[in-house]
């Protein structure tokens, strides 16, 4: 035993000094720098189809370029390339009998470029009474492939309003949605018409998006993938509180690409990867999620091995310090494995505390995990009482770059039995 004991000191060694290679492989002065670039005021929020995207994506490229990460096959940059229809609402004018209907009584959604509609055209007419939930109506008018007039009743106001709101920012829709010919039209505080007309036109426009991707390719697994991922888009310029309207998103998620870069430093340093290693930053995760879907098609999700997306773990989670959770924890194994990993750390992974907010279902490992892929999202953010989430507040000097760095560390330590190809999680049942 004396002996056996000798034998087994060197292995020790050098399984006590590779662990403490893995978190000395990334470094807090260059995850502190990479934040504070794209979360300046520079890139302008960072909002999808803005000047600020193109300077954040330009910065990713330079990093992944730098690494010695690869394109995707078939490319020859990191920029996935795709692109998206929006619409916008142009000019209307609606007369209900012969009052002019002010602008902001009126929501028509189509995907139309132009519309006219009077009392003689096949138009359905419907009224959501005080009774009726406006959102569920909403919900069901929008389902129609037919030309709806609604009549609101102004107890609907509030919501209304807010959808109303939303709708004049425009909206992306996928080449399918745009060749839809029908429309629905919402007319506040009006019971009922005998005769109406209306006059209404959109701007339609085609435009760019990108993803920014490298890969680390694998040895003896190389067909079998893993996705480290975070999105790098965000609000942009929003309405001023305090002089401010740059929301910068430095937790949201300036944080996670700061991994996603700092993980694909590690293992390309590392070099344990069996399997290929896709490193990726969606854009217009904030608007739709439009980047992580485009990403997913391309891909064969029988091939996809384990997803870490990574959003949000500039802040200490609510279990305390050396922690985060893992959205849909309970759904593979990705989490336990990523635990086991951890023995002997004082880090620990937990299952999602948030469940009544969703959240496995409102990041961008949603699309893969509804294929069966184990993607999961890592986050250390109190989403229920995080002050700063979607403000002009979500800046650098609000976030604890320690437990950022821990985390990134956590998760470089815990993902290294799935990269090297000797664990694999199970997968998401898919419902049929």
């Amino acid at each position: 035993m004396k002996n056996l004991r000798f034998l087994l000191l060197p292995i020790i060694f050098v399984c006590s000094c590779a662990s403490l290679k893995q978190k000395s492989s990334i470094a807090d002065n260059d995850v502190e720098r990479i934040i504070r670039i794209l979360s300046s005021d520079e890139m302008q929020g960072r909002a999808t189809f803005t000047p600020g995207i193109n300077k954040a994506a330009s910065f990713i490229e330079a990093e992944f370029k730098a690494i010695g990460l690869k394109p995707l096959d078939g490319s020859d940059n990191f920029r996935q390339l795709f692109y998206k229809t929006r619409i916008i609402s142009e000019s209307q004018k609606i007369t209900i009998g012969n009052e002019n209907i002010p602008d902001t009584k009126v929501m028509i959604i189509t995907s139309l470029p132009s519309l006219s509609y009077n009392e003689s055209s096949v138009i359905e007419t419907l009224t959501i009474t005080s009774d009726e939930s406006f959102f569920d109506s909403f919900k069901s008018i929008m389902q129609s492939e037919k030309p709806i007039l609604a009549f609101v009743d102004k107890s609907h106001a509030d919501a209304f309003k807010r959808l109303r709101d939303k709708s004049l920012t425009g909206r992306i829709v996928s080449e399918e949605d745009s060749k839809n010919s029908g429309a629905a039209i919402f007319v506040l505080g009006i019971d009922k018409a005998e005769s109406f007309n209306i006059e209404f036109k959109n701007k339609i426009e085609t435009l760019t998006l990108y993803n920014v991707a490298g890969v680390l390719p694998g040895k003896s697994k190389a067909k079998e993938l893993v996705i480290f991922s975070a999105h790098y888009d965000h609000l942009g310029i929003i309405k001023t509180v305090e002089g401010d309207s740059i929301a910068n998103g430095a937790d949201d998620d300036a944080s996670g690409v700061s991994a996603v870069i700092s993980l694909a430093k590690h293992f390309k340093k590392l070099n344990i990867n069996e399997r290929t290693i896709i490193f990726v930053a969606f854009t217009a995760e904030e608007i739709g999620g439009f980047g992580s879907q485009h990403f997913s098609e391309k891909l064969n999700p029988d091939d996809v091995t384990a997803m870490f997306n990574i959003e949000m773990i500039g802040k200490e989670s609510k279990f305390g310090k050396n922690s985060a959770f893992i959205t849909g924890y309970e759904k593979s194994s990705f989490g336990s494995i990523l635990q086991k990993n951890l023995e002997g750390t004082d880090f620990k992974f937990h299952p999602d505390p948030y469940i009544d907010q969703n959240l496995f279902y409102r990041s961008d490992n949603a699309n893969l995990a509804a294929l069966g892929v184990p993607a999961h999202t890592i986050s250390t953010d109190q989403i229920d009482t995080d002050k700063f989430y979607h403000t002009a507040k979500d800046e650098f000097k609000t976030l604890d770059v320690q437990n950022i760095l821990a985390t990134i560390q956590a998760i470089a330590l815990s993902a290294r039995s799935i990269v090297a190809g000797t664990d694999t999680p199970t997968r998401i049942s898919v419902m049929p």
